[in-house]
């Protein structure tokens, strides 16, 4: 990481400060270098959390804090809200599920839990866990226990992520690939608007690349194995053939470059699962967490912009060959 050489929040700012899992309003009373010995080892600053006590002031790293931004504001009161919701036994607003057996629904198991996705990939011999494929995989006994790790989706991209379930199990309709706006694309963006705001070199703009470039492998590794409909088997192999085959307009591109935010939106609510299987600690999954949250708000504001991809009707050929692959 380099270095920073001056502090990035002055005295006086008012900041945002997450203590646990929360974010806090706060200004900034002082800092200091971490480490008089070495000057490029970065700042602490002394905090003030509005409405608390002088008591409760305290020297926090710089990546602790947060510019007093409409986004991060945003951000505070939805974590502030999960934890509410989560503290009085209750999970946060879920859209209809689609049928009685709640197949498609949108949660922290969804994708793991629904009958109606499942590997477009070979099939595992029965007994053994979907998804244990994905790299960083431990032992049961200790994925179990492990907490629940809960991320947030705004309730815009649920609505989607109901209407693409029905279109897909119930019109048997295809989104066309390859997309108009993949997932690559979106990722990109991404990274360029959010990385215009984090100071080059910083913790922060490293674990911006660190999460866009986990995203995009992620999705690669798991989208034929959780992410697909069986109706949508058939298109995906022929994607897949496509790409492997290293001929033609598709040859060196993966599925990121296919695939559009549609399908990344499976992901996302399919991250607590993939998340718990891992074995990074609690800070770590935190910080991944609020990344994610970030960008899941960037999508939910540019809709129009990434997932207005028409459905597209298949032919009789096609759900015949769907039919036969179920």
């Amino acid at each position: 990481m380099a270095p920073s050489l001056k502090p990035v929040y002055d005295k006086d700012e008012k900041v945002l400060c997450f203590h646990g899992e929360l974010l806090y309003e706060a200004k900034v009373l002082d800092n200091k270098i971490r480490d008089p010995a070495d000057g490029k080892d970065g700042f602490m600053y002394r905090v003030h959390y509005k409405g608390w006590k002088n008591t409760w002031d305290d020297w926090v790293p710089e990546q602790r804090l947060r510019k007093f931004t409409p986004e991060y504001k945003e951000l505070a009161l939805n974590l502030k809200r999960d934890m509410e919701m989560q503290r009085r036994g209750k999970v946060a607003p879920q859209p209809p599920p689609p049928s009685h057996k709640r197949r498609g629904e949108v949660g922290d198991s969804s994708v793991r839990g629904s009958e109606e996705r499942s590997s477009a990939a070979p099939q595992a011999p029965r007994g053994t866990k979907r998804g244990r494929e994905l790299e960083g995989i431990e032992k049961e006994e200790d994925f179990i226990r492990r907490p629940a790790v809960r991320l947030f989706i705004p309730d815009a991209l649920k609505s989607i992520l109901v209407d693409d379930w029905e279109k897909v199990t119930k019109e048997q309709k295809l989104v066309p690939i390859p997309a108009q706006t993949s997932v690559s694309y979106f990722l990109n963006q991404y990274y360029e608007a959010e990385s215009a705001v984090r100071r080059p070199g910083s913790a922060d703009a490293d674990i911006l690349e660190e999460v866009i470039a986990g995203v995009k492998e992620y999705f690669n590794k798991s989208l034929g194995r959780i992410l697909l409909y069986r109706f949508e088997r058939p298109q995906f192999y022929n994607v897949h053939k496509d790409i492997e085959s290293g001929h033609g307009e598709h040859a060196g591109k993966t599925l990121a470059d296919m695939y559009g935010c549609e399908h990344l939106l499976r992901l996302f609510v399919s991250m607590p699962d993939l998340i718990a299987h891992t074995n990074m600690d609690s800070q770590s999954v935190s910080r991944l967490r609020e990344e994610l949250a970030k960008m899941t708000q960037w999508l939910s504001k540019r809709i129009d912009k990434y997932l207005s991809a028409d459905y597209e009707h298949v032919g009789q050929e096609y759900q015949d060959l769907a039919k036969s692959n179920t």
